[in-house]
């Protein structure tokens, strides 16, 4: 008898039936803190995914759009999901989302206006770049209450600079190959009046939708990928063999200066990059701890990368007194549509905060460090919020009464997060559990699999996690290597 958390792999490793999809996808949904499953449905056709029903924050809406995209077979993702938030006063409303911009800092001086009106969220004024207005909208997710944004008054400035129909074509497809996370070998680009044309075959929907926002990156005004197929068959490892070769360390240099120059909380950093068979060094300055951490993350997605060394160094803009930034924290965590309803006590020493409380489940937890992080002049954070893990693991045991031993139900959980990803179903991953603690070994092909192999294991209900899973080495024979990417011709900044 199938389980509610453990379903019964396909008989063919080649083809995902549409049931199998749905039902792969719904017991996703099941294991989701923060996301009520109930309010959600799943309907899948030719591995054609719609998701409708409701959420309470355009974070889990967004959430549940990321996990359907990302589950082995699906070829695109459909979503009609409304939101249904908390009633809060239209004028509370708007001091929580004005508070979010000028609290981030990058936001904080960014030409962006808000009004309110029953949870939907107008914007007006102008940034410098698409990833801007993308930043601002990521921003204004994380505050509860908001349903959906009217977006049609927030412009993007046009400078004396417009990248040409040519131009945007080579970036786009220098960025492609220098992405870790796409396979863009059987993808074409063509340019046209500014619009993006995207032909040709991608892996996973993930992919399809990393594609597309490449594109829009360089400059492009709209983006037509409805010829940009997405099939099983391009999940092949020989066709992504090329992404794993060694790389020149000055070519590897560069593409990582450029990946973070596309980063608009970091692009205005003094940051120095330096590279070693494969080893990269971050040094320099960044002017808060998102943007150190941020420049790590883009450092880790380029191609020929094997690990990052951190020595970036938090110099933020202006002194922030400790008391600013406990109260700017309190208030980031209490508009939190996830952690806003639980209680946090903060504290700050000369910037270095340490976050106490009780939260429901693991990803609680991290989302209230990832929150208090996101503060203007705070230099590092103590995540010392706990969770009932006793709790949570014996509730997810007693929906196992097939699997007695409860260590044993929870590998198995895992092991089927695993098989239904897009990215892992055919990595080299051993999972053991030993009192609710989940140690993975063997090895992946990149550091964002190995991020997400750990992340579903804590997301099966692992009490903690022991992720020695190796990032392989590029191979030997090094394939012809990509046009590094030059440095993308961005409008002119204000805000450097």
């Amino acid at each position: 008898m199938t389980t509610p958390y453990l379903l019964i792999a396909p008989t063919s490793a080649e083809t995902m039936a549409d049931a199998d999809i749905t039902a792969a996808i719904e017991r996703l949904f099941t294991t989701q803190r923060g996301m009520n499953e109930h309010l959600l449905d799943v309907a899948t056709h030719e591995g054609l995914v719609t998701l409708t029903g409701f959420t309470d924050n355009l974070l889990a809406r967004r959430r549940a759009e990321e996990i359907a995209l990302a589950v082995r077979g699906v070829r695109g993702v459909t979503s009609t999901i409304a939101v249904r938030s908390l009633d809060l006063p239209d004028a509370d409303l708007q001091r929580d989302v004005s508070g979010a911009l000028a609290d981030d800092p990058a936001t904080g001086d960014y030409q962006v206006q808000c009004t309110v009106a029953g949870g939907v969220v107008t914007l007006t004024g102008m940034v410098q770049s698409w990833v801007e207005k993308q930043l601002v909208l990521r921003v204004l997710r994380g505050v509860r209450g908001v349903t959906t944004f009217v977006t049609e008054h927030l412009t993007i400035q046009e400078g004396e600079i417009v990248n040409s129909d040519e131009e945007i074509t080579t970036q786009i497809r220098e960025l492609l190959a220098w992405d870790i996370r796409v396979n863009s070998a059987l993808v074409e680009v063509r340019t046209n009046e500014q619009v993006v044309y995207l032909t040709g075959t991608v892996g996973t929907a993930t992919e399809k939708d990393y594609i597309i926002n490449i594109a829009y990156q360089t400059g492009a005004t709209r983006v037509d990928a409805r010829d940009l197929f997405v099939a099983y068959w391009a999940l092949g490892s020989e066709l992504r063999r090329e992404k794993f070769a060694p790389r020149a360390n000055a070519s590897i240099v560069n593409a990582v200066r450029v990946a973070i120059h596309r980063n608009p909380r970091v692009r205005c950093s003094e940051t120095l990059v330096q590279a070693l068979e494969g080893i990269v060094t971050l040094a320099g300055t960044v002017g808060d701890l998102r943007a150190r951490q941020e420049a790590e993350r883009d450092a880790r997605l380029v191609v020929g990368v094997s690990d990052v060394h951190n020595l970036l160094k938090i110099r933020p803009e202006r002194l922030v007194p400790d008391a600013e930034i406990r109260q700017a924290i309190l208030a980031a965590l209490a508009r939190d549509p996830y952690v806003g309803h639980f209680y946090f006590t903060v504290r700050v020493s000369q910037g270095q905060a340490t976050v106490h409380g009780q939260v429901g489940s693991a990803f609680e937890r991290e989302r209230a460090g990832d929150v208090a992080t996101g503060a203007s002049g705070v230099l590092a954070v103590a995540n010392l919020v706990a969770e009932p893990t006793e709790a949570r693991f014996a509730e997810l045991s007693a929906a196992q009464p097939g699997h007695p031993d409860p260590d044993f139900a929870l590998a198995g959980r895992i092991r089927q997060r695993h098989f239904w990803s897009a990215g892992l179903h055919d990595q080299d991953i051993e999972v053991e559990v030993s009192q609710g603690c989940a140690t993975l070994t063997g090895t992946v092909d990149t550091w964002p699999e190995r991020q997400q192999a750990a992340l579903n294991a804590y997301e099966a209900g692992a009490r903690n996690v022991n992720n020695h899973l190796r990032v392989l080495a590029p191979a030997v024979t090094a394939a012809p290597e990509p046009q590094a990417p030059k440095p993308l011709e961005l409008h002119a900044d204000a805000h450097c």
